[in-house]
């Protein structure tokens, strides 16, 4: 007991006690250590970008897509078999897009591509399920004015994958953003942005910037990538038990208030299945958020625009104006009664008196230059323009249908105002020397 050393004696205190470094050293390793911290997080934020991420949008015409087309052909050899089946379904994809019967030989004109999704070929027998794209301008004029139709603003697409108990956008690569990228928007009404998922958009549209609700938040995301506003596709698998069937429930949401549009179940039987549950829950909401623009429902939220400090238009602001200057006066008027100060005051001094605007506005002209790709879009912008308050006049300089038309705005107000009016009303708005450049 003699031997062993107590807390108090020196041999203990001595290997023990905290090394004191010198003035000098320490402000050198508090500076190692802030360079160490800064280098850890510059790895991790490379770390969040870099790697295997994102799919780029594989399918981006504005050709005319039917996917999802079965046949089962028998023949002499493979190549004829193959020849045989492709033209099948070809006559398959025009039927199904509501074309008229045409001769094979006027098919085959129309015809962009063939899109092979599974295929299996035998001796004499192919069996595939193909995707068939027709050319626009020489087969929209069988399919009728559907796709003449005014498409929606820009509206980003967050695509969110709940599998597992966790939310996914585009921090992995995932079947669902694969769906997403593989799904042609051509013969939509929806003109859909859809990031690739690399480098910063990793970042910037995760699934926490699909549950945030701030106005300025989202609208500088939304500026990033040129939208107006953001939809939503939720889809959450659920499986049954490894490699069995997988229930999908698949639901459309918009805006930054994540609004319900629709929803609807799917089930693949096994994980080969996955991909075709996947391919056709996107053209089914794709369909919700069609059916939702004629609603009305899939307009940009006007809070996006207004932001922390946005113009309230010049004459609302002047009939709030009025609407206090009255409230003030009839309030002074009850007081004065209440008092007796105004026991014989005539009936007409209780008349509104609204003085006349201060600074009023003088008109000035405008130059708007306005996207026009049909007869459609022509006549709703310059409803829209003409709608606008503040508006005194309009006239078409330029009229190019299917190009870039010109109008000349009489507007009492500022090109800023004039801007704000129109960002209101869904249009993206390009500003330069007393022009502006709009489209949807």
């Amino acid at each position: 007991m003699t031997g062993l050393a107590t807390p108090s004696s020196p041999p203990f205190a001595k290997a023990f006690s905290p090394v004191r470094w010198p003035a000098a050293s320490r402000t050198g390793a508090g500076a190692v250590l802030a360079l160490a911290l800064l280098g850890g997080t510059y790895a991790l934020v490379l770390a969040q970008v870099s790697g295997d991420r994102g799919i780029a949008p594989t399918a981006a015409s504005a050709d005319i897509e039917v996917r999802g087309i079965t046949v089962d052909v028998t023949a002499e050899n493979a190549e004829k078999a193959r020849a045989e089946g492709w033209r099948d379904a070809q006559r398959k994809a025009w039927a199904k897009a509501g074309g008229p019967k045409l001769p094979d030989a006027q098919l085959d004109s129309l015809v962009a591509a063939i899109v092979i999704e599974k295929e299996r070929l035998g001796p004499k027998r192919y069996i595939a399920t193909l995707g068939v794209v027709f050319d626009r301008q020489r087969a929209g004029g069988f399919l009728g004015g559907a796709q003449q139709a005014a498409r929606s603003a820009p509206m980003l697409v967050i695509p969110v994958l709940a599998s597992g108990g966790s939310f996914t956008t585009f921090e992995l690569r995932n079947a669902w953003q694969r769906a997403w990228a593989e799904f042609n928007p051509g013969s939509s009404r929806i003109d859909y942005v859809r990031p690739s998922g690399a480098g910063r958009d990793s970042l910037l549209i995760n699934f926490g910037q699909t549950t945030r609700r701030s106005r300025t938040w989202w609208r500088t995301t939304l500026d990033q990538y040129a939208a107006s506003d953001v939809v939503m596709p939720f889809a959450r698998l659920e499986h049954t038990f490894p490699g069995g069937p997988i229930t999908g429930t698949f639901t459309a949401r918009h805006g930054p208030d994540s609004e319900v549009l629709g929803s609807f179940t799917l089930e693949a039987p096994g994980p080969d299945e996955l991909p075709a549950m996947l391919s056709d829950a996107v053209t089914r909401l794709d369909s919700i958020f069609v059916a939702a623009l004629a609603e009305g429902k899939l307009r940009p939220d006007p809070t996006l625009r207004m932001g922390g400090g946005g113009a309230i238009d010049p004459a609302i602001q002047r009939l709030i104006e009025i609407g206090r200057a009255v409230q003030a006066r009839d309030a002074a008027a009850r007081a004065a009664a209440a008092a007796g100060a105004a026991v014989d005051a005539p009936r007409i001094e209780a008349q509104p008196v609204i003085s006349p605007i201060p600074g009023a506005v003088t008109a000035r002209t405008i130059v708007v230059q306005f996207a026009t790709p049909d007869a459609g879009a022509f006549d709703g912008s310059l409803g829209a323009v003409r709608g606008l308050a503040g508006v005194r006049g309009v006239t078409v300089t330029s009229t190019a249908v299917g190009g870039t038309s010109v109008m000349s705005v009489s507007f009492a107000g500022t090109q800023e105002e004039l801007t704000a009016a129109l960002q209101a009303r869904g249009f993206t708005v390009r500003q330069g020397q007393n022009a502006l450049a709009i489209s949807r």
